[in-house]
């Protein structure tokens, strides 16, 4: 994903001169292409988020648009308050990229693991959150991530994730709107971000298991696709969330507004994700992804458990 960021970033940065990327002392190797290509609109503000968020502030007041790069949660919760009081509240154009969602970097512990940004960023007014599953729904949101007015946040993973689209298959991807991956008529599995793989899997499984459960990625977590929400809620009986992610205020916190709000047929909404709690082991994503039951078979197991308890 952070390849095709790039890539993206000097596209986008070739037909706006405007655009500005400023990085948290990090990054070089996958930003180098900018670098050189736009030294004058490249920017190391060093390990001081707080003060690079409130410098892109200033700089998208003055007519720019700013990319504001960093890794796991330095570029959200650290200056949470610059992206509230700065940013948001004032409209600027600041674009805020967090590379290394959720897991990515779990083997620096819990300090680096992002499990709590898309709820942090989802609660303030005006913020646009993007979670695309891989290289091509990046490629997607791109376009309006860095177009659209206002404040917006795109999560992506590290890099070398699997690809679940045909390249060149999401042209055209309108901000807010859900991609359905497969379908299903016992239940939906419904993803935010990379974790799309272990619900692919688990789809798998519960094929074999005589159990018909589809599949969606929500590539835009905030405006989230209510309209997809709703039909599906006349379809089955139980939505899953997943994600790599707490499920308190997160993906799985935005359908159940949704589907709370619903006058009737309301489907069953099943979080599944990291529960109210920090993560106090260390591992490889793969290693916590499992620990945390958010590997294909785990979400397979769960999955079937409920739908065998409605029967």
């Amino acid at each position: 994903m952070r390849e095709t960021f790039t890539r993206c970033l000097q596209e986008q940065a070739r037909v706006n001169p405007n655009l500005v990327l400023v990085t948290g002392d990090l990054g070089f190797g996958v930003l180098f292409p900018f670098m050189e290509e736009f030294p004058n609109r490249f920017i190391n503000a060093g390990i001081s988020e707080q003060a690079m968020m409130s410098m892109a502030a200033g700089m998208a007041m003055e007519g720019k648009t700013v990319v504001v790069y960093s890794i796991g949660n330095f570029p959200t919760l650290r200056c949470l308050e610059q992206i509230r009081n700065c940013c948001a509240y004032h409209e600027a154009n600041v674009k805020i990229v967090c590379v290394g969602a959720g897991f990515v970097y779990g083997t620096l512990g819990m300090t680096h693991h992002a499990t709590e940004d898309i709820s942090a960023l989802r609660l303030l007014p005006g913020v646009t959150v993007y979670a695309p599953a891989d290289a091509v729904e990046t490629e997607a949101v791109m376009a309006r991530f860095l177009t659209e007015p206002g404040v917006a946040y795109l999560r992506i993973g590290r890099g070398g994730e699997p690809i679940f689209h045909e390249k060149g298959s999401l042209v055209g991807y309108q901000t807010g709107k859900a991609l359905p991956h497969s379908e299903g008529k016992d239940a939906y599995i419904l993803t935010a971000g990379g974790i799309l793989s272990s619900a692919i899997e688990a789809e798998k499984l519960l094929r074999d298991r005589g159990f018909s459960v589809g599949v969606a990625s929500f590539p835009t977590v905030k405006p989230i696709d209510a309209d997809y929400l709703e039909r599906l809620c006349h379809q089955v009986p139980v939505l899953f969330t997943l994600e790599e992610h707490t499920i308190v205020g997160g993906f799985g916190g935005a359908v159940c507004e949704v589907v709370s709000g619903l006058r009737d047929h309301r489907a069953r909404v099943v979080r599944m994700g990291m529960n109210d709690q920090y993560s106090c082991i260390v591992g490889n994503q793969a290693y916590l992804e499992a620990y945390y039951g958010l590997d294909g078979k785990s979400v397979a197991d769960r999955v079937q458990a409920v739908l065998e308890g409605l029967a």
